[in-house]
């Protein structure tokens, strides 16, 4: 971990994570794929305190697919374990920790528990959204038959906005993917339109708060348009 530590301003807020190379990491160490996801729920909770220490107010992390479902039973039974343990054990100062996603799919038990975390936890500034099968196009057509559930013919983009289950987030201003691959899977479709995006060949269980500074400064040296031109410089009389 890097000791020198450098604050965010207001230009970053909100960081997500795509924490991709779990099962490679423990594969490449001739460990079962469960071995990877141990270290990387490590990972997660390292990365997390980090990221509330540097002064990100949103911090979104994709944990679970409605894709990972096909994984093998044994792997996705250990996921589920780990994320009990979490819900019991962790409890991180001053954040809201949210559950994104359909819920509703999990053992009763675990969802009695995010239930609980959510309401426990909630109200802080610092806000950790962790995205639990979680599709992005799933998302929208739950938003989309929320708003036809209140009666909506016709729809603005802050209806949709309010109606994600980020609704009362501002949208991630970076996106970091670790494992190599340059895709961002079915994340955060409609909020990362003008999102900044950062790819990194590092594993998710070896990334630490360097990788993260380094993922800031990438943010720092772009010039975000939105769709606009830079400003010209003041002239001079």
């Amino acid at each position: 971990m890097t000791n020198n530590v450098k604050k965010v301003d207001e230009r970053l807020q909100h960081i997500a994570f795509i924490m991709d190379g779990n099962g490679r990491w423990a594969t490449a160490r001739n460990m079962p794929r469960e071995y990877g996801h141990k270290n990387g729920a490590r990972v997660f909770r390292e990365i997390t305190e980090y990221c509330h220490k540097i002064g990100i107010k949103y911090l979104t992390v994709y944990a679970f697919s409605t894709e990972n479902w096909k994984r093998p039973k044994r792997e996705v039974n250990a996921i589920m374990k780990l994320l009990d343990e979490y819900l019991d054990r962790q409890r991180p100062e001053n954040a809201s920790i949210r559950f994104i996603g359909d819920v509703s799919m999990l053992d009763p038990k675990i969802v009695e528990k995010i239930n609980k975390m959510a309401e426990e936890t909630a109200g802080h500034e610092y806000v950790l959204n962790v995205a639990m099968n979680y599709g992005s196009r799933a998302e929208l057509v739950t938003a989309f038959n929320k708003l036809l559930a209140q009666g909506k013919g016709e729809v603005t983009e802050q209806d949709i906005n309010s109606a994600l289950y980020t609704g009362d987030c501002p949208d991630p201003d970076l996106i970091v993917r670790t494992g190599g691959d340059l895709r961002i899977s079915n994340f955060l479709l409609w909020q990362a339109a003008y999102s900044e995006l950062y790819f990194t060949d590092t594993l998710w269980p070896d990334m630490t708060s360097d990788d993260v500074d380094r993922a800031v400064d990438a943010f720092y040296s772009r010039k975000r348009r939105f769709g606009g031109l830079d400003k010209e410089p003041e002239k001079k009389d």
